[in-house]
């Protein structure tokens, strides 16, 4: 029998609980839908927002960040060149230097400079990080356009102006103000840069195949920006020197890098950014030690399986991915053996390295031989902003009936090959080449390096006939556009092997080597610029001096046209040694020269560690569900 005081529920009492179930699987599926579809716009390569949180692509990086990068790097390129093409020309005319002297002092300037990109690249990876390290270096730069305007617009900072040979030399004290603003603008450009490139590149998530298009993009119009900046400096900031004088023409683009300070910090908000990952040459110092010292205990390598790898899912290196482990440099495996479980201690990385620090060192090791294949191409790239300079000062720059070209702005054949070619390289060719060859890029960077260093080999043999020709007829009136094949050839190198490289020595590089691994590139221009210099001073000596030697001050008496023909020798020379260590080439990737990816097994397998619960003090379940996570 019901009792009377029971009543049955009606729908409106029920109603109101049952929607509130509704509503709340709802919210939870629509904040799951939610996680999901933010989970998918987070980038994969653990660059951070300036909150420091795992950035999102649609906030930040991508061509919404890389714009400011470019703006700065057309800043910099600008002043640098403005320096860099009338350079030679200030010290001759203002300080009173022979031209051998003052050639082999710009280069090597050109040389320091772009050999502190080492330094520079070390303080990013390690301590600064890219952006921030950009942000101090610019300062520095500006700091010695400063001095260097200052330099060019007080007389007391100058010597006398020449009236009768032999004009009186600078004084210590003004050399040392000169070569002090030089030298903070070489710091400056050592520290910028190596990571430039590489902080653009970085707005750029590589686990996206549609942001990888952009990232190879972005470096064609990277280096469009650097021949923009050059193309702007030798011209604009040439003429301005030419017709207001030295001083306006360094305080113009002392006052463009100060601008192109502030852009780059505008878009603060904008960038993706990848945590400073300690210094690498401590780590590459590690495995040496580790190796030799397992060696010198009679350790052998056994198989893959007995290497050591931590158990988390990232390596032990700071924000890096774990790295495949490879058959190349076997000596440096010795450095992750264990050889005394007993004494085992996985922290002291001087007597156990990881399989992926051990990786690390030897991706380093392998670009190695690419770098130092290349560096007879810097060399041939020296001579534009010194002789091919001087060739043009004494050869007829008349445009028109009343416009005369200025000497420092000669270069601007190159400049504009380059501007014009890398947009039609970029849209027209590429396609082209990946319809025949299948890859991505139209040409692997190797290939790419490859046209570059043939194509200077022409550069130089045309740099010798018209130098030749014009030298047996001094009478005649030579135009300097007879120059011009000289500069096109070595701008569609430039072209070819730079981009090349920057992609190369991008893709190769590792989580924690990125900056050090610009810097190789870009110190080889540094290099290139001091064998240069080596070069010109050994011809100086076995050839009489500058006053009788192949090189004097009187280029109608030198003999140039030689000193370009062993240029061109040693770029044929140096060709065939690059097409031979480019084919050997495997990449970290397992990617030879071709883009073909090599026929080896590579896996990666579980280390003792993860297998071995006397090393990890762990339950063996334990140990399975470290395994998992980490593989």
């Amino acid at each position: 029998m019901m009792n009377k005081s029971y009543t049955e529920p009606s729908m409106a009492n029920i109603e109101p609980s049952m929607s509130a179930f509704v509503f709340d699987d709802l919210k939870q599926q629509s904040m799951q839908d939610e996680g999901r579809l933010e989970s998918t716009t987070l980038v994969s390569n653990n660059c951070v927002n300036y909150k420091g949180m795992i950035a999102d692509k649609q906030r930040t990086g991508g061509w919404n960040a890389s714009p400011f990068i470019i703006v700065n790097e057309i800043a910099e390129r600008l002043a640098f060149f403005a320096v860099g093409v009338s350079m030679v020309g200030y010290l001759v005319r203002e300080m009173h230097e022979s031209l051998p002297t003052a050639a082999t002092h710009v280069t090597d300037w050109i040389g320091a400079a772009f050999v502190l990109t080492i330094l520079g690249a070390f303080l990013a990876d390690a301590y600064l990080g890219r952006f921030l390290t950009i942000i101090v270096f610019s300062c520095v730069y500006a700091v010695g356009m400063i001095l260097l305007t200052i330099s060019a617009s007080i007389d007391s900072l100058r010597p006398a102006l020449c009236t009768a040979r032999p004009c009186i030399p600078a004084t210590d004290g003004q050399s040392a103000f000169l070569y002090c603003s030089l030298a903070l603008i070489a710091l400056g450009t050592g520290g910028i840069k190596p990571c430039v490139s590489s902080f653009g590149a970085d707005q750029f998530d590589e686990a996206d195949e549609k942001e990888v298009q952009k990232k190879y993009a972005f470096f064609n119009w990277f280096f469009f920006a650097i021949n923009m900046g050059a193309l702007l400096g030798i011209t604009v900031m040439v003429y301005i020197q030419q017709e207001k004088g030295f001083g306006w023409g360094f305080a113009v683009p002392t006052v463009i890098m100060f601008c192109s300070i502030l852009i780059l910090a505008v878009g603060f908000s904008k960038y993706r950014y990848k945590k400073p990952m300690g210094s690498p040459f401590t780590r590459f110092i590690q495995v040496i030690v580790a190796s030799v010292r397992n060696h010198m205990k009679g350790v052998r390598v056994g198989n893959e399986a007995d290497l050591y790898e931590v158990r988390t899912r990232e390596s032990a290196i700071l924000g890096a991915e774990k790295l495949v482990h490879s058959s190349q440099y076997r000596f440096l495996d010795k450095a992750a053996v264990i050889s005394d479980p007993e004494a085992f201690n996985a922290t002291n990385r001087w007597k156990l390295c990881t399989v992926t620090q051990v990786e690390e060192f030897k991706c380093f090791l392998r670009v190695l031989p690419i770098w130092a294949s290349t560096i007879a191409l810097s060399i041939s790239f020296a001579q534009l902003s010194t002789f091919f300079l001087s060739q043009a000062s004494i050869m007829d720059r008349k445009l028109g009936s009343s416009f005369v070209i200025p000497s420092g702005s000669v270069p601007v054949f190159s400049a504009i090959n380059a501007i014009i070619l890398v947009p039609i390289y970029e849209k027209v060719i590429v396609p082209v080449l990946r319809k025949r060859t299948g890859h991505r890029r139209g040409l692997t960077s190797l290939q790419r390096m490859g046209v570059g260093l043939f194509i200077s080999i022409f550069a130089l043999i045309s740099a010798a006939v018209i130098e030749k020709n014009r030298r047996d007829d001094p009478t005649a009136t030579w135009s300097v556009f007879w120059l011009f094949p000289q500069f096109f050839l070595m701008g569609s190198a430039e072209v070819f092997t730079y981009v090349g490289q920057l992609e190369f020595f991008y893709d190769e590089a590792t989580e924690g080597t990125k900056s050090i691994s610009s810097a190789m590139f870009l110190s080889e221009i540094g290099i290139g610029s001091w064998l240069s210099t080596a070069l010109v001073k050994i011809i100086e000596g076995a050839t009489g001096g500058q006053k009788e030697g192949w090189l004097r001050n009187d280029l109608n008496k030198s003999k140039l046209d030689y000193l370009y023909w062993i240029l061109a020798g040693i770029n044929v020379v140096n060709f065939f040694v690059y097409v031979f260590i480019a084919w050997r080439y495997r990449g970290k990737d397992g990617a030879s020269a071709s883009g073909m990816v090599r026929h080896e097994v590579m896996t990666e397998k579980a280390s003792p560690v993860l297998r071995n619960p006397v090393y990890s003090g762990k339950t063996k379940d334990d140990e399975v569900s470290l395994t998992s996570m980490a593989f």
